[in-house]
């Protein structure tokens, strides 16, 4: 079945002003207005305690959509998207009752697109401002600063919310390619049968960002690559890779899956990571400045722009299988994968030839920017001799589909105003991850040094050694 309008209701953005809602809210809103998909009667509030106005918002959206929407827009779609705007200017002295006075409609969705240091008084100020009825919360990443932070966040959501109307957002659960790996595993019995430790040698998560920190120094100072990236993205892939099979496609039984996972992930071991700083270097042809130059950056500054690990899930399906993960900014590329390699046969009959299952017997997964997936094998090369070569099929949405997968965000906020968790993070997934990171955070390895422009530092190479990490054009079909 295709996506239908949401029931009616209002959208409130807060933190309306900002570069989340410029690059990522504001198109998405776009897009699902232009395709049906917004709730039939709802206005769109933005609110920030900025002085704005409705005109001003409404050419704030304007300039948004032109840059950052996936798709041209029309003068006809847009015009009828920039009737829905309202723009409220929060006071801090009023505590949102300002806001309250401008809904008008007994539903509505709030998404906090806030920094994390906002989002527990604006919770508190949600129920002073008699808000907490009818009211579901978007909320972003990072969800706490560690453990505690982010058991202490839940339970002041829940004097305000019940679980059931809070949607922890994780942008890479609406990307195609991720939800695409449940249809790939469950519904294609040739791979599932051999998705375990029998079959499989190790499993590899590379999420890469030649982007640095740019104007967001000073946030990256109080997160790092662990909180921003492991304990939410990393570790929700890890978790969808590594889930036994739901017992149906709903919210609940996936992340009943996905907690399980979680729960036999280990605690990470300090000596079992690597944490990583950028120096200057080149990106593309140009030179771009280290992390400790980058503007609100401490020039001592011990923050990881790098972190990669080896993980282990004692669970009976992948005992004995290393889950190596890395991240990091300013990388050579931007890149995310998962990568499945297969175990050697276990006759080599064609010994002498140079190639090994290692080198062939692969699946790679590739989430962005090139979305699609490659199983990489042997074949003969035409000839008398027995010569064989890693070959590829190769899917990718672009040619299969003739169209390039919509924004995640798209998808995630239908889903959060249509009432459904499926692509959200329930609060024991959230508390799980936290757990999982928290010896790192509590006893954080040496930072080390790589230039920007390179695939971070050797030091991570010893964690898979004797092997190497998989890079982008390396048996993925491209």
């Amino acid at each position: 079945m295709g996506l239908k309008a949401p029931p009616d209701q209002d959208v409130v953005v807060v933190g309306a002003s900002g570069d989340l809602s410029a690059r990522k809210l504001l198109p998405a809103l776009y897009n699902l207005s232009a395709e049906g998909l917004l709730p039939r009667r709802g206005s769109i509030v933005g609110a920030a305690p900025v002085d704005m106005d409705d005109a001003a918002f409404v050419d704030f959206a304007r300039d948004s959509v032109h840059k950052y929407s996936r798709t041209k827009p029309t003068a006809t779609a847009l015009d009828a998207f920039c009737k829905r705007l309202r723009f409220v200017r929060l006071d801090p002295k009023a505590a949102l009752r300002d806001l309250r006075a401008a809904l008008k409609r007994p539903r509505r969705v709030v998404y906090l697109a806030v920094p994390p240091s906002a989002f527990e008084t604006l919770i508190l100020q949600l129920g002073a401002a008699d808000l907490g009825a009818g009211t579901s919360l978007i909320i972003e990443k990072p969800f706490g600063h560690d453990l505690a932070s982010a058991r202490k966040l839940n339970r002041t959501i829940h004097t305000v919310l019940p679980e059931q109307r809070i949607f922890r957002i994780d942008h890479y659960l609406g990307k195609e390619t991720v939800q695409n790996l449940l249809i790939f595993r469950f519904g294609n019995s040739v791979f599932e049968r051999i998705w375990n430790r029998d079959a499989i040698a190790r499993v590899e998560i590379t999420v890469a960002e030649s982007l640095g920190v740019e104007h967001r120094g000073a946030f990256y100072e109080q997160t790092g690559a662990i909180r921003d990236i492991v304990q939410n993205h990393v570790f929700q892939v890890v978790a969808i890779t590594a889930m036994e099979p739901p017992v149906s496609f709903d919210a609940e039984a996936i992340s009943n899956e996905k907690v399980k996972v979680l729960r036999a992930l280990q605690p990470l071991d300090p000596a079992a990571v690597v944490r990583g700083q950028y120096t200057a270097g080149t990106i593309s042809g140009q030179p771009v400045a280290g992390y400790r130059s980058e503007p609100g950056v401490d020039p001592k500054s011990t923050t990881e722009t790098y972190a990669a690990m080896r993980l282990r899930i004692d669970s009976w399906r992948w005992s004995g299988v290393p889950f190596f993960v890395r991240t990091g900014k300013r990388m050579a590329i931007r890149d995310t994968r998962i990568v499945i390699t297969f175990r050697e046969v276990p006759l080599h009959l064609f010994a002498g030839t140079g190639v090994s299952a290692v080198d062939s017997n692969r699946l790679v997964v590739r989430i962005q920017p090139d979305e699609g997936i490659a199983v990489t094998f042997v074949a003969k090369v035409p000839g008398p001799e027995v010569t064989i070569q890693p070959v590829n099929m190769n899917f990718t949405y672009g040619s299969a589909f003739k169209t390039s997968p919509p924004e995640a965000y798209e998808r995630l906020l239908h889903d959060a105003l249509d009432g459904d968790h499926t692509l959200f993070i329930r609060e024991d997934e959230v508390e799980r991850g936290w757990a999982v990171v928290q010896p790192v955070l509590d006893q954080p390895p040496p930072i080390v040094r790589y230039g920007a422009g390179s695939w971070g530092p050797k030091a991570a190479d010893a964690l898979v050694a004797p092997l190497h990490w998989h890079e982008p054009g390396e048996g993925d079909g491209l």
